[in-house]
């Protein structure tokens, strides 16, 4: 078996929504499903199942902070943690000096082409910040 090589993607994002409203969106079915994929489910371990393009995609939520921050932890077919597994963290951040909110995305998977990932990153937070107004 070969082992891929991972890249990690991170972007920060200005947001214009306080970390109360956009929490929900980084951490719930209902929120995730919004902008982020197809569709969302939580089956009965709580794994997260991610639907893009009718395929599912299995994850445990492994860090969270209210308000603050949310990792997904990709898990394989049979919803089994790997070594070195893909995930996506979520944070949101403030600067202090101009009071601007930040979604800080961090990417970790295999796809390795930058301007891709870009691409993709940026149609979902155009997703998001029309949701919720920002």
């Amino acid at each position: 078996m070969t082992k891929t090589k991972k890249t990690k993607f991170v972007r920060e994002y200005p947001i214009n929504a306080s970390a109360k409203l956009l929490y929900p969106y980084l951490s719930t079915p209902g929120g995730l499903a919004q902008w982020f994929c197809d569709d969302v489910k939580i089956d009965e371990n709580k794994n997260f199942n991610f639907i893009w393009d009718g395929r599912s995609h299995f994850a445990e939520m492994t860090g969270h902070r209210v308000n603050r921050s949310v990792r997904f932890i990709f898990l394989d077919d049979d919803k089994n943690h790997v070594p070195d597994a893909p995930y996506v963290d979520f944070s949101i951040e403030s600067s202090e000096l101009t009071q601007e909110q930040y979604l800080k995305v961090i990417d970790y998977s295999e796809e390795d082409d930058q301007e891709e990932m870009e691409e993709l990153w940026e149609y979902l937070i155009q997703n998001l910040r029309e949701i919720i107004g920002g």
